[in-house]
C-alpha cells in the first residue's frame, strides 16, 4: 500500500466509494442480490405492512418496538413536538418568497438551522446520549411542520397547525391539505413514509454521519442530509419518473420512446439501482399499493414498467434493469393528491428518522471521517510567476 506525507498508507477504493465498509451499524442494511433490506432485525416491507410510522420511528431511535404503553407515550411526545415555536413561525413567509422558485425543501435547509438554533441544540459532541435523542426527535417532530407551511405559503396559503390526535402521516396531509385524509389514503401514505425511513449508507445518510462525526449539532447533520437529498441522482427522482410517463403519453408512444432513449443512452428515471440486482422490494410493495387504488394511471405504470424491461432484455441482454422505489412512490402519491413539488419533501419527512438514528450511531463514535484524495493535477512544486 502507497504511504502518504502523512505516514498513514492510502487505500485506492473504487469512484463513488462504490462497495467499500467504511463502518460497523445496527441499524440495517441493503442486500442487494437478494433484493431485501431490514431496519434492525426486521424486514422493512414487513413494518410498512403491519405497522404504525411511530412505531418504527420508535424502533429506530430505541433499538426495539415499542410496547402498547410505550407507543402512546412516544406518539403523544412525538405530537407535541409538532408545533414551531414562534420565532420560527415567524420568519417563515419570508423563507417561503425567497425560495419560492426553488420549493419547500430548499427552504428547509435554512428553517432547518433556525430550529436547531431556537432549541438550543448544542454539538453532539458535548451532549450525552438523552440529549442527542430528544435532539433528533424534536427535528424529526417538527420537519413536516415545516415543509408543509412552506408549501402553503409558497401557494399563497395561510398554514395549518399540526394536530396532536392525528398519526404522522394524516398530520402530513392534513397540513399539507387543510383537511384530514381518508383512511386508505392515508394509510398508502404511511407505508410509503416506513418504507423510506433508512436505505443503507446511502448519500444522504452518509453526508449526515459525516458532518456527525466532526461533533457538529442534529440540525447541521440534517441540513446537510437534506442537501445530498436534493439531488436529482438520489431524492429528487420521484416527479422525474412521473414526468417520464407524462413525456410517453399514450400507449400507442411506449415501445418507440423506449427504444429511442435506450438507444440514445438515456436514463430513465424510476428504473435502475445503484444496489439492487433485482426487483426493488420497496417498489414491489408500492405497486401492490397503487393496484389497490386503480384507474387508468396505475394501468399506464404498469404497462411502461413491463414494456422499459421487455425492451432492455432485447435491447442490451443481460442488464439487470427494474422499477426502483422512485417509480410507484410518484405514482402512489399523485393518486393520494400530494402536489409534485411535495414529492421529494415527503421523501425527507420519512427519512429524517433514519437520519438521526445514524447521527446518533455515528455519535457514538469520536473519530472524524477524514478520507484522501489522489491529486492528479499539475506537478509541484511550479514556481509562482511575477506578476506582470
Amino acid at each position: 500500500m502507497p504511504i502518504n506525507q502523512t505516514g498513514s498508507t492510502t487505500v485506492n477504493v473504487p469512484r463513488g466509494l462504490a462497495g467499500v465498509v467504511v463502518t460497523d451499524t445496527a441499524l440495517g442494511d441493503v442486500r442487494g442480490l437478494e433484493g431485501f433490506y431490514h431496519y434492525r432485525q426486521y424486514s422493512a416491507v414487513d413494518l410498512a405492512r403491519t405497522r404504525g410510522f411511530e412505531d418504527v420511528w420508535y424502533l429506530m431511535v430505541h433499538g426495539d418496538l415499542p410496547e402498547a404503553a410505550q407507543l402512546s407515550a412516544f406518539t403523544a411526545q412525538t405530537a407535541e413536538l409538532r408545533r414551531l415555536p414562534e420565532d420560527v413561525r415567524a420568519v417563515l413567509p419570508a423563507l417561503a418568497a425567497a425560495s419560492g422558485a426553488s420549493g419547500p425543501l430548499a427552504g428547509l435547509r435554512t428553517a432547518l438551522s433556525l430550529l436547531g438554533a431556537s432549541k438550543g441544540f448544542r454539538p453532539v459532541y458535548d451532549i450525552d446520549a438523552d440529549q442527542r435523542r430528544a435532539d433528533t426527535v424534536a427535528a424529526a417532530a417538527a420537519i413536516p411542520t415545516l415543509l408543509t407551511a412552506l408549501y402553503r405559503l409558497g401557494q399563497g396559503l395561510e398554514p395549518v397547525e399540526p394536530r396532536t390526535d392525528l398519526p404522522y402521516a394524516a398530520n402530513y396531509l392534513y397540513m399539507l391539505t387543510g383537511s384530514e385524509p381518508d383512511a386508505d389514503r392515508a394509510r398508502a401514505i404511511e407505508q410509503y413514509l416506513i418504507s423510506t425511513i433508512d436505505h443503507g449508507f446511502n448519500a444522504s445518510t452518509f453526508t449526515a454521519r459525516v458532518i456527525a462525526s466532526t461533533g457538529a449539532d442534529v440540525a447541521a447533520a440534517l441540513v446537510g442530509a437534506v442537501g445530498a437529498l436534493s439531488g436529482p441522482l438520489h431524492g429528487g427522482a420521484p416527479s422525474r419518473a412521473l414526468d417520464t410517463l407524462d413525456a410517453i403519453g399514450s400507449r400507442d408512444r411506449i415501445d418507440p420512446w423506449i427504444r429511442q432513449h435506450v438507444l440514445a443512452g438515456d436514463r430513465i428515471m424510476g428504473f435502475g439501482h445503484p444496489v439492487y440486482r433485482t426487483e426493488d422490494p420497496r417498489s414491489r410493495m408500492l405497486r401492490g399499493i397503487a393496484e389497490q387504488f386503480g384507474g387508468p394511471l396505475v394501468d399506464f405504470a404498469t404497462e411502461v414498467e413491463q414494456r422499459v424491461e421487455a425492451i432492455l432484455a432485447e435491447l442490451k441482454p443481460g442488464r439487470e434493469l427494474h422499477t426502483n422505489v422512485e417509480f410507484y412512490a410518484g405514482v402512489v402519491m399523485e393518486l393520494c393528491g400530494l402536489p409534485r413539488q411535495m414529492f421529494t419533501p415527503t421523501f425527507a419527512a420519512a427519512r429524517v428518522v433514519g437520519w438521526g438514528a445514524n447521527i446518533l450511531e455515528q455519535a457514538e463514535d469520536s473519530k472524524i471521517i477524514r478520507p484522501a484524495a489522489r491529486y492528479v493535477g499539475p506537478e509541484p512544486p511550479v514556481a509562482v510567476p511575477t506578476m506582470a
